[in-house]
């Protein structure tokens, strides 16, 4: 009976994979709608099961489709809800290490850099990323060195959606937590977000500075004035979070020159 039922498993799985192969993009799209759906928070033995030991096989498939189209965005939304599928698996180490082997994490990092990309996209792509950061210390070490930092705080200064620069912020904040190598390079990356155009990321980048601030320890004299020049800003939510900022950077180096910074504000203009 057990090998019957692994025989069908085998056969099913042989057939979805050759329909994916020989499928359009219609039917890819289709295959891809119907294995989120039916897959939704399995471990990595679950999908296994699920594929008949074969679930690789089908992550493989994925991830040479994605790095062909993910200019194009062919159902780049479906692709990236799948791959977070198995990048999100508990005990699911080996589909990590599968998606990162053939340089999965580059290619998330490029789709939140691409003009032509969705929000919605985007937003995937920074979920599958928080997955990789998600598992642990070496993940974070290498989205920093594929220049994720600096990818990540441009999107969140460039996201158009809220829930963009939220997953930004978040994703930010993980990369500065228990990752030693590149704590110092997300703060400095999220002083570096304060003059930008939106006032939705300077608020995250002063709250995000906040939480990060006591894990560098040391203040980076940069923050005083960008950080003194939203005080300026007509927008409140903005001006609070650097109001609560420079209460707490207070008892750090840079405290007397922010209070010099501050006095020369009070100042009135003069007349010309």
């Amino acid at each position: 009976m057990g090998s019957s039922k692994q025989q069908s498993a085998i056969s099913k799985v042989t057939n979805l994979l050759q329909e994916w192969d020989k499928g359009s993009k219609v039917v890819r799209a289709k295959i891809l709608i119907d294995f989120v759906r039916q897959n939704q928070n399995k471990t990595g033995p679950e999908l296994e099961q699920e594929f008949a030991q074969a679930a690789s096989l089908f992550l493989t498939r994925l991830t040479a489709w994605l790095r062909l189209t993910y200019m194009i965005g062919t159902s780049l939304n479906e692709q990236l809800r799948a791959i977070s599928i198995f990048l999100s698996a508990s005990s699911g180490h080996k589909f990590m290490a599968e998606f990162i082997e053939v340089g999965g994490v580059l290619t998330l990092l490029e789709i939140i850099g691409l003009k032509q990309a969705k929000e919605d996209d985007k937003l995937e792509s920074l979920k599958c990323l928080q997955c990789v950061a998600n598992a642990g210390r070496k993940y974070k070490e290498l989205i920093c060195e594929s220049y994720g930092i600096r990818a990540v705080a441009e999107c969140l200064a460039k996201a158009k959606s809220e829930e963009t620069q939220d997953a930004c912020r978040n994703l930010l904040l993980m990369l500065a937590q228990g990752n030693f190598k590149f704590e110092v390079q997300v703060y400095k990356g999220l002083i570096a977000l304060l003059p930008c155009t939106s006032p939705k990321a300077q608020q995250m980048a002063a709250q995000s500075l906040r939480v990060v601030q006591p894990i560098v320890k040391s203040a980076n004299p940069s923050i005083v004035e960008p950080l003194l020049n939203l005080l300026k800003t007509l927008h409140l939510e903005v001006q609070y979070e650097a109001i609560e900022l420079i209460k707490e950077l207070m008892d750090y180096e840079v405290s007397d020159s922010l209070l010099k910074g501050l006095v020369l504000l009070l100042r009135p203009a003069k007349k010309t």
